[in-house]
């Protein structure tokens, strides 16, 4: 496996990643922000919150790419289609897991279950993160098969 272009070519596809998300949002087709989002579990300030979750994000998708990396690795092969199909199992958990369990680790989410009394300054994504959108998993699929198509476009196997 081509450990230096997993260091090179996971930043790479997670700043595409960020820009598909960031571009979306600034179209007016979501509201998912997901540097505020993760950002925010560090600080309560969204301007540092946004640098804040720009970089955790960059780590996140460092960490997702090493996964992508080995699984080409066990298949012996990297390919653009195989990197589109592990983005697709990415989104999914994300999608569907990740984004609904969120309110309950996140201290600046509110919960479905919280009420009027919670002070929370994000709502919560709900399943599919709808709540921010109904075409919020239109764009998380599209970001997540540009992170996966450059994934196995960019790295080779050995």
């Amino acid at each position: 496996m081509d450990w230096q272009g997993w260091a090179l070519f996971g930043l790479l596809a997670t700043t595409a990643l960020t820009a598909v998300m960031i571009a979306f949002q600034m179209a007016g087709w979501t509201r998912l922000d997901l540097p505020l989002v993760l950002g925010s579990l560090v600080t309560p300030d969204p301007d540092k919150a946004r640098i804040a979750g720009f970089f955790i994000h960059l780590a996140a998708g460092q960490v997702f790419a090493l996964g992508y990396a080995a699984v080409f690795a066990l298949l012996g092969r990297a390919t653009w289609w195989i990197g589109a199909l592990l983005g697709l199992l990415h989104v999914a958990v994300a999608l569907t897991v990740i984004l609904p369990l969120l309110p309950g680790i996140h201290p600046r989410m509110a919960s479905t279950r919280a009420g009027p009394a919670s002070r929370a300054a994000l709502e919560p994504p709900g399943l599919l993160g709808l709540n921010y959108g109904i075409q919020t998993p239109a764009v998380a699929v599209a970001a997540h098969l540009v992170y996966g198509s450059l994934l196995g476009l960019l790295l080779t196997v050995n």
